[in-house]
């Protein structure tokens, strides 16, 4: 399939192709006019890339994972980069959480005033402690 056709399947842009391309990540053949030209297995292959540039990862990671996958086998070293990622992942959806307490409390005080009770931090007043 052509470029332009895989791209819509899928439902990305051209421009992302190449890229996928440039990255390793996504091979082609070309015809002889020098277009590209994907297998069919290429549709789920680009699926795969978004959900693993969704999942966090980089382009080099998903360089050395997709050949894993495909072998259905991920070494030890590949595994430990993985938890790493995981770990990294968790850490930053508890800052994000930690941000929505915050401004949680800050919308709380901004609605509701009240003088007597101002907190000394917003993590403060999150955590419903009393002012000192």
């Amino acid at each position: 399939m052509r470029i332009g056709e895989l791209a819509d399947r899928a439902g990305v842009s051209t421009r992302a192709l190449r890229y996928y391309e440039e990255q390793g990540l996504l091979p082609s053949s070309r015809t002889a006019g020098g277009q590209r030209v994907y297998p069919q297995s290429a549709e789920d292959r680009v699926r795969l890339i978004r959900e693993l540039y969704a999942a966090g990862l980089t382009s080099r990671v998903i360089a050395e994972l997709l050949p894993a996958v495909d072998a259905r086998h991920v070494s030890p070293e590949l595994l430990a980069r993985l938890l790493d990622e995981r770990a990294r992942t968790t850490a930053k959806v508890a800052e994000l959480q930690a941000a929505g307490r915050r401004l949680d409390a800050l919308i709380a005080l901004a609605t509701h005033p009240d003088s007597d009770s101002c907190p000394a931090t917003l993590d403060q007043a999150a955590a419903g402690s009393p002012a000192p």
